[in-house]
């Protein structure tokens, strides 16, 4: 049972409304070191100089968007095995299903209630204690 203020959070999300919302959800659950992005590029950045342990990322991003984010952290030796979920605002089957193929840990559906997004990170991380 990891505790959840010992995991390191990268959320990427190129509405800043949409990160301060997953912020603050991610706080309530007890996560301190959360950062953020607004552009897959700066985080990927960020992440390779500071790994992390969970990306949240949103799908539907201007320049790279999700998907191609997520399957740039999956070829990386180094960040590769970084739980990845991935939010997006459509159910789509395809894009679950190519996001499955990349090796995403979760998806959540947005909007989304903070309890939703708690029960994701719990089927990544096991229960937060």
């Amino acid at each position: 049972m990891p505790a959840a203020s010992a995991i390191k959070v990268m959320v990427v999300d190129d509405q800043a409304s949409m990160r301060a919302m997953i912020r603050s959800a991610l706080q309530d659950l007890g996560f301190r070191d959360i950062r953020d992005k607004a552009e897959a590029g700066d985080a990927l950045e960020a992440i390779k100089a500071d790994r992390v342990h969970l990306i949240i990322s949103d799908y539907n991003m201007p320049g790279m968007n999700g998907m191609d984010f997520l399957r740039t952290v999956r070829e990386d030796p180094v960040i590769g095995k970084t739980a990845f979920i991935m939010l997006t605002g459509s159910s789509e089957k395809d894009i679950v299903q190519q996001a499955a193929a990349l090796g995403v840990n979760n998806y959540v559906v947005k909007p989304f209630a903070p309890a939703a997004l708690k029960e994701k990170i719990e089927r990544v991380f096991g229960e937060l204690s």
